[in-house]
């Protein structure tokens, strides 16, 4: 049974509602927010704000070790030799480079983003394209087609709670009223027969709409930051040489007013006081050896070397490995599997741009172009390989005529802002070449010589005497 425009908003809506408190725990942890686990609540009251939470941002070390691999150069039809120049055009006039990034970190921490297209008004020609948040959008899928049958995006502004439903061919606005209902303000029924949304998903399954790279890692990063918060009070109360009081009563400590001082503020003030027997007198003082920190230490290297294995970073990424690796190659074999999965990203990623600039021709042109399936996203190398490596390989393939010179310009990683000057230089040179060549037949067919250069005079010798 069909739904309403009405029942396909409340229906999303509370979809997305019971996915938020998943998805902001997942922003908090890549942000470094994420609450101390792992730690007692009465301990964590007596410490008050003395001793602070100590937060080890490995999530955002397995996000941005990825992301910093995925840059977009470029999109090319199946049929060209080269990217597409409109395409890209239409790209940067949206800031896609920067937009591109942000949307694969949203993807990478959150399971998905979104990209949003539209008609522009001010510019036919440009439609525009916006990257959105998952706290912010919901999309569900036809069960049959896999294809996006509906998506909601909310937002908050002026005080009132505002979305917008996109639906195959149509797009409408909505307002909850005072008394907490929706209201539809205002609709644009394109008719396009596409919802102009596509989602940016990470390491999507057959049964699950995306995965969070911090998955794996988010029970060791709880470990590490109880561990560095327990070596920060370790270090606060044991790791100096703590004195100690036998005879003194608790009564005997206080604070300039006369108050009495706390147990804790005792022990942080290095001493620890307990009283004796009234028949006993006298006062007994001495002093305990301070504490040890290495246990910490090898714990916190130890849970470096499980996140290392399960995000495939190389050890010198934690700082557990601080030998500098032998050779290029050392440092290829460190990164495979980091490049690999960077790759993998890149082949699910595209997929998702290429549907959002045939979206793109949608809006503009009102169809999608047959060759648009063919469209292919172009992307930077992931690895890291040295310039000299990069070069000698590229000059060997177009030497060898197996690839065209501006594919090995692209190899080299030269932008196509880059490679069309330095192909409007090679015309350049090209032209004045055959000019040379052009002049020199002209002589020869009329039998011009070149002028002769008179050979300057030699001065005379000075007369001496």
């Amino acid at each position: 049974m069909a739904r309403t425009d009405l029942e396909w908003l409340k229906h999303l809506i509370a979809c997305h509602d019971k996915e938020l408190p998943e998805l902001r725990e997942l922003d908090a942890y890549y942000e470094g927010e994420q609450p101390l686990s792992y730690m007692a609540p009465e301990l964590i009251q007596e410490l008050d704000d003395r001793v602070r939470q100590m937060v080890i941002e490995w999530p955002r070390l397995v996000v941005d070790s990825i992301e910093e691999r995925l840059d977009v150069e470029g999109f090319r039809f199946g049929n060209q030799a080269e990217a597409d120049a409109e395409l890209w055009r239409i790209w940067q006039a949206n800031n896609m480079d920067g937009q591109s990034q942000e949307s694969h970190v949203d993807a990478l921490v959150m399971k998905r983003s979104f990209a949003i297209v539209g008609t522009n008004e001010g510019d036919k020609k440009t439609p525009i394209i916006t990257v959105e948040s998952p706290l912010d959008v919901y999309a569900e899928r036809d069960p049959r087609t896999r294809k996006i049958a509906a998506v909601v995006k909310r937002w908050t502004e002026e005080d009132a709670e505002r979305a917008t439903l996109y639906l195959p061919n149509a797009n409408v606005w909505w307002t909850k009223d005072e008394n907490g209902e929706w209201v539809e303000d205002d609709r644009d029924d394109h008719n396009l027969g596409e919802v102009l949304v596509e989602p940016i998903v990470n390491r999507p399954r057959l049964k699950r709409p995306g995965v969070s790279e911090l998955k794996p890692v988010l029970s060791v990063s709880d470990a590490a930051c109880k561990i560095a918060t327990d070596m920060m009070v370790s270090a606060e109360f044991h790791a100096a040489p703590r004195r100690y009081a036998i005879g003194v009563d608790e009564d005997d400590f206080t604070d300039e007013q006369g108050n009495k001082v706390s147990a804790l503020k005792r022990i942080i003030g290095r001493i620890w006081a307990i009283g004796k027997h009234k028949q006993e007198d006298g006062i007994e003082v001495g002093q305990f050896p301070e504490a040890n920190l290495a246990n910490f230490h090898e714990t916190l290297k130890l849970l470096a070397m499980i996140v290392a294995s399960l995000a495939g970073l190389p050890s010198r990424f934690l700082g557990h490995a601080t030998d500098n690796p032998a050779s290029a190659d050392a440092i290829r074999s460190d990164e495979a599997r980091l490049v690999k999965r960077a790759e993998r990203k890149q082949k699910s990623f595209g997929g998702s741009w290429e549907r959002v600039m045939r979206l793109v021709l949608l809006v503009r042109d009102g169809k999608i172009p047959a060759e648009s399936m063919s469209l292919e996203t172009l992307w930077r190398d992931a690895s890291t390989p040295t310039i000299a490596q990069s070069a000698d390989a590229s000059v060997k393939l177009y030497t060898a005529k197996i690839v065209p010179l501006r594919q090995t310009r692209e190899r080299l990683g030269f932008t196509q802002i880059q490679i069309d000057r330095m192909e409007e230089e090679d015309e350049k040179a090209a032209n004045d070449a055959f000019a040379r060549v052009m002049a020199g037949d002209l002589a020869a067919l009329t039998g011009a010589k070149p002028p002769r250069e008179e050979p300057e005079p030699e001065p005379e010798p000075e007369l001496v005497g």
